[in-house]
């Protein structure tokens, strides 16, 4: 079979993003990389790898492998989400699991009834966009709450390329049909996907233990205060004397507001909140203190008819929700269980 040069230029292309896609596997396995983003980032360049070879207009597989492959490359959208979760250490609220149920149940219909294929095609594509979109958000909305200020970086540049990338690709499916049928659009889809690899291989070469170490934030510890310069002793006092005072009870308090009122730049308190005490996110750092208040309310039996979501309000909250899930992950328990548990054991 004569290829055509953009053919030959597709294959060489993505021969060289399955070598560094293999490449960065190594490396990942390898390396000291916490767990739960060690996996998930394998697991995301393996279904890349499907992908790259699924897309191609030239690598044809039979089955049963092309069934695989295909499953591979359709679980791909799912691991790019998953990892995002990994890497800003975000807790996935149950109902967000429902789309890659979707996309699994979809793809099983696609195999079992193919006289539906023109219908599950559309529905895998539009359950992917919508947890690229979702992807994005949560990288630009909590990169205001993120200390780790290289992290605050890759907030800023992973949408970009998520979303021009895979955004891109699916949004163009879903208008024209498949890219493998287009020689010079697929190569320009395989360009696209080789930069991203040969971008995320650099970064994980560059990227140090800051953002991949295998100790959680829970566990990260504060540096002593006989180790803080001047000006970070001076700020510590001032941001110490605020908590005590209690504002940390501000509703919806951002790292912002709290250094306008202590009259600091933002990058200064960042860094001594993350550097010196230890703590990965503005969030963690306000709900040791929201929290640790919150036990002390509900085990209060002079305070029990007061409602939770009261008590959630008082303590910054802006909805009851946000509370449980910091009550929950902090203590193991929920509001409720632990105010029982407390005062039928007082």
């Amino acid at each position: 079979m004569n290829l055509t040069v953009f053919e030959q230029l597709d294959t060489l292309l993505r021969l060289l993003a399955i070598g560094g896609l293999f490449t960065m596997i190594i490396l990942l396995l390898t390396s000291a990389t916490r767990p739960g983003l060690k996996w998930t980032a394998i697991g995301l360049m393996i279904g890349a790898t499907g992908y790259l070879v699924n897309s191609s207009t030239t690598m044809h597989l039979s089955e049963p492998y092309r069934t695989f492959v295909d499953g591979l490359s359709i679980s791909t959208t799912f691991w790019i989400w998953l990892f995002a979760h990994r890497l800003f250490e975000r807790q996935i609220a149950k109902p967000l699991f429902l789309a890659p149920l979707l996309l699994a149940l979809f793809w099983i219909v696609a195999h079992i009834l193919p006289h539906l294929q023109w219908f599950t095609f559309y529905a895998i594509h539009f359950v992917s966009l919508a947890m690229v979109i979702h992807l994005i958000l949560i990288a630009l909305v909590g990169r205001a709450d993120d200390l780790v200020e290289k992290r605050r970086k890759i907030r800023m540049f992973l949408p970009l390329f998520v979303g021009l990338q895979v955004g891109g690709v699916l949004t163009y499916e879903i208008l024209f049909g498949a890219v493998d049928g287009y020689p010079v659009i697929s190569s320009i889809n395989a360009t696209l996907i080789l930069t991203l690899v040969m971008g995320a291989a650099l970064s994980l070469l560059r990227v140090d233990n800051e953002i991949l170490s295998e100790k959680p934030a829970a566990e990260q510890v504060s540096v002593p205060a006989n180790h803080f310069s001047p000006s970070e002793t001076v700020l510590h006092d001032k941001l110490m004397s605020a908590m005590e005072a209690g504002q940390y009870r501000t509703s919806s308090l951002t790292i912002q507001m709290l250094a306008e009122y202590l009259d600091t730049p933002e990058h200064r308190l960042r860094a001594l909140i993350n550097r010196k005490l230890g703590h990965r996110n503005f969030s963690s750092f306000l709900n040791g203190y929201r929290i640790r208040e919150a036990k002390t309310k509900l085990a209060d039996r002079d305070l029990v008819d007061v409602p939770i979501l009261t008590i959630a309000m008082d303590l910054g909250y802006g909805s009851l929700a946000p509370f449980n899930r910091a009550f929950r992950y902090e203590t193991g328990q929920t509001p409720s269980d632990f105010r029982k548990s407390t005062i039928d054991q007082n």
